[in-house]
Parts: structure tokens; C-alpha cells; sequence
């Protein structure tokens, strides 16, 4: 999984559901669930070289990164990132 996510184009986004569909494929399974993929993003200990502020929720939502929201929201501008359709949940676990 951690291959999928360094290949994130800069200043791209994907889903964790998406993230789980590859990794399922590359392993030759049927499926992976999409909420194991985020609970291992979010235990990303070196969050600045794998680029997990990447991923977000297939609905927009801002979540799953360890560094804090407000970290995430910083890094996506940074690399110009249209955040226009993203929005922080009132509640999750990664807030």
C-alpha cells in the first residue's frame, strides 16, 4: 500500500476506496476494504515522504491524516491543490 501512495501525483487526490481496489488488485484479491486502508494511511509514520495528505473520503471529506486537518489542508494548498470540493467532517477519527 505504501508503493500506491508515493505514486500520488503531486498535487492530485485520490480515495481510499480507490487506494483499496489497487491494492486488492495487486494482491489478486476480490476486494479490500476501504476502512482498513485507512486505519493503516493514518499510522503512516513518515507522512511527509509516503504523501497520505493525498487521500481523501469518496464523499470529499478531509480525513484519515495523522499530522492534524489543519496540516493536511496547509499541504494540499501548498502543492495547489482545488480544494473546492473537500470539506472537514464535524466528527471522525482523524480530526
Amino acid at each position: 500500500m505504501w508503493k500506491i501512495l508515493t505514486e500520488i501525483p503531486y498535487g492530485e487526490l485520490t480515495t481510499y476506496g480507490n487506494i483499496a481496489k489497487e491494492v486488492a488488485k495487486r494482491m489478486g484479491k476480490d476486494r479490500m476494504s476501504a476502512q482498513a486502508v485507512g486505519g493503516a494511511v493514518g499510522h503512516n509514520p513518515i507522512s511527509i515522504i509516503i504523501p497520505c495528505h493525498r487521500v481523501v473520503g469518496s464523499n470529499g471529506s478531509l480525513t484519515g491524516y495523522a499530522g492534524g486537518i489543519e496540516k493536511k489542508i496547509k499541504l494540499l494548498k501548498h502543492e495547489g491543490t482545488d480544494l473546492t470540493e473537500l470539506f472537514v467532517p464535524v466528527k471522525g477519527t482523524a480530526l
